[in-house]
């Protein structure tokens, strides 16, 4: 009886071929990471329920997978991973060497509605510097997300990476008589300001609790999409103090600029982020289609809420799922991503040698090759076929001592003894 069962929708299964896209993109933000001087780390995949809400609130139970365990205890599938850093930190804060420079790439579920770019299972490569108050912990983070980018081969005409200030908002909001209790919901209807069309933003911004004069100071404020610290200082600096503000900024500029990143960057005070625990720089790398394929920014009060001391903080997340539909788009994923890539596929061109195949595989696979052959017995041609169904790069046909090695892509073939073949198989793959 045939089966019924499918995977549950938002969630992948992970073909060969995918899972090979899913380690390219794995493999290229663990290699950046490294690179960037940054130590991996993980945490459980499910939480104490109150490590989310403490930090997000009640209403983001209904954005989690939640249960309760047989002892009683509320528990969560974790939806991101920076409160398990922050706990992890909070813990051994004292023996932990400055900075704290750490990522990781863990599988996260998040109870939302399914769509394109958007899934319940996703991986998601978070990068954070703990410890560091400069705002070069912030460009370090920048720069490493940039990294990434151009790794895989995207340029600042395919991304752009925008940075807003939370402190700034706060400094106008305070100028505006916004209550402070108030505040995180402006900020989380100026983040939709991306999400949704202009018309849509606007009947919103209109129904909020908001009066004239604010509306209007914040649609000023959302109109600056590429700004300059001078045009800063020259717009709000009469009527809010945001000097040192715009002081940060503009060092994190000039970092960005000795990083050689300058040109992926732009201000954009649009860009707020809708988390609360932001408390300072914030920016989310932006694609075509006004689509964050990465986003973060400064949360200098996360350990506190978790119950550890003080600490200045900042990180990013970038998703898996946004960015393979990203390098999909614009041709960037490699070629061998298709197919299984094999060094060597083995091939008895005569009957009674299977043994010295299974031999010779042996030997190539102790040196470092990936190397394979054939299951059950069948003539050449088939075999053939089967060597480049496996994407191998050479056949090798074995007769007696004797071998000729086929190289599928050009069908050039060479005759040679094994001997003289296992002293350097490498030389078959230049």
């Amino acid at each position: 009886m045939a089966s019924n069962f499918q995977a549950v929708k938002g969630t992948r299964d992970f073909y060969p071929q995918e899972m090979r896209l899913r380690n390219y993109i794995i493999d290229t933000w663990r290699r950046v990471s490294l690179r960037c001087g940054f130590e991996e780390y993980d945490a459980p995949i499910f939480e104490y329920l109150d490590l989310f809400t403490v930090k997000s609130g009640e209403e983001i139970a209904e954005q989690l997978f939640s249960f309760t365990d047989r002892g009683g205890r509320d528990l969560a599938i974790r939806p991101e991973i920076t409160p398990s850093l922050a706990r992890m930190v909070a813990e051994k804060i004292n023996a932990l060497p400055r900075p704290v420079k750490w990522f990781s790439v863990p599988r996260l579920c998040r109870a939302e509605r399914p769509q394109r770019g958007r899934l319940r299972e996703f991986f998601q490569w978070n990068v954070d510097v703990i410890g560091v108050d400069d705002i070069l912990a912030d460009a370090e983070c920048i720069f490493a997300c940039v990294e990434a980018l151009r790794e895989f081969g995207l340029t600042p005409a395919d991304v752009e990476m925008r940075i807003g200030s939370r402190p700034l908002w706060t400094a106008v909001l305070d100028s505006l008589a916004v209550p402070t209790e108030r505040r995180d919901d402006v900020l989380a209807l100026v983040d939709k300001r991306f999400k949704l069309p202009e018309d849509a933003f606007d009947k919103l911004l209109a129904e909020s609790f908001l009066n004239d004069e604010q509306t209007s100071v914040i649609r000023d404020l959302l109109s600056h999409e590429n700004v300059t610290v001078e045009q800063l200082l020259t717009d709000y600096s009469g009527r809010v103090d945001i000097g040192q503000t715009v002081e940060r900024l503009s060092q994190l500029l000039g970092y960005l600029e000795a990083y050689g990143i300058a040109e992926w960057c732009v201000l954009d005070l649009r860009v707020v982020r809708g988390l609360a625990y932001y408390t300072g720089v914030v920016y989310e790398a932006i694609a075509a289609g006004e689509r964050a394929v990465a986003g973060g920014g400064r949360y200098d009060n996360l350990l506190q809420v978790v119950g550890g001391p003080a600490e200045s903080a900042t990180g990013f997340g970038m998703g898996d799922v946004v960015l393979g539909i990203l390098l999909d788009e614009k041709g960037l994923l490699p070629a061998d991503l298709a197919s299984e890539s094999l060094n060597f596929f083995v091939i008895d061109a005569v009957e009674g040698v299977f043994p010295k195949v299974l031999d010779l595989v042996a030997r190539l696979r102790k040196g470092g090759f990936s190397a394979d052959c054939h299951t059950r017995r069948q003539n050449v041609g088939k075999q053939l076929k089967q060597a480049d169904k496996r994407g191998a790069r050479c056949s090798v046909l074995l007769s007696g001592n004797d071998l000729r090695i086929k190289t599928m892509a050009s069908g050039e073939e060479t005759d040679i003894d094994a001997t003289t073949f296992l002293d350097d198989p490498g030389k078959w793959l230049q």
